[in-house]
């Protein structure tokens, strides 16, 4: 039997583990036996502490058994142990991309946190007292890591994995208030520039399951919320197939 030329990727976002009421077993096993891969768009931990990490370092050894790509998420960062859960999610065979790429099985994948600042006319530019000009220069920042990370692909798909959004359209459900703390329209270069096959990210729970970038990128609001909101009857993974270099 010839291999299949497309990959199905899975994935979903905001998993909390530490407080989420979510089936670990069942959950890993239904990616396991829907797809190639599993892409954790952040907030993998509640609290960013490492016993959260053990506990889900584990039910990913003894469920999951496909490979799994993460991203981390303004929770996983809380504590200020980002590195040790880095490194105990590691220990499970996660390989988490912070500014950083990968190609597996003929398709190329980018991630970053990337940041909040807001969208389109109304995105925060870097004026005024320095603690305004050091917030955006953190969307900078993670806007280069991932230019950076897709530079170096040489895949026809690229797949890119966030935890804030690189679009308004995702958002939408969300206060008004809150949109420009749930990401940034400085991320959306890159997927335009890169023509980027396909993004997902996650932080907004109330937001808007699928929209698109300027130039027809898809992009997927995979937190886990919002997925139990759109498909109610389906576990809260996300599934899509992109066409694998052959």
């Amino acid at each position: 039997m010839e291999p299949s030329t497309k990959m199905r990727i899975a994935a979903l976002a905001d998993l909390h583990h530490g407080r989420s009421d979510v089936n670990l077993k069942e959950l890993f096993q239904a990616v396991t036996a829907q797809a190639d891969i599993l892409l954790l768009c952040g907030d993998i931990t509640d609290h960013g502490l490492p016993d959260e990490a053990k506990s889900l370092a584990e039910e990913i050894n003894r469920h999951l058994h496909v490979p799994a790509l993460a991203v981390m998420g303004n929770h996983d960062y809380h504590s200020d142990q980002s590195e040790l859960v880095d490194e105990i999610l590691g220990s499970a065979g996660v390989n988490v991309l912070n500014g950083d790429s990968v190609e597996i099985g003929g398709v190329g994948f980018a991630g970053a946190c990337g940041f909040a600042g807001g969208f389109d006319r109304w995105t925060l530019h870097p004026w005024g007292e320095r603690a305004i000009r050091a917030f955006v220069q953190a969307a900078i920042d993670e806007v280069l890591k991932l230019e950076m990370a897709l530079s170096r692909l040489d895949t026809t798909s690229r797949v890119v994995l966030l935890h804030y959004a690189p679009i308004r359209e995702t958002v939408v459900g969300e206060p008004l208030e809150i949109f420009p703390f749930l990401g940034s329209s400085r991320l959306e270069d890159p997927l335009n520039h890169f023509k980027v096959s396909v993004a997902f990210h996650g932080h907004a729970h109330k937001g808007t399951h699928a929209g698109q970038t300027s130039t027809g990128v898809p992009v997927f609001n995979v937190s886990m919320p919002v997925l139990r909101a759109t498909f109610p009857k389906r576990l809260p993974f996300h599934v899509i197939e992109v066409e694998r270099d052959t």
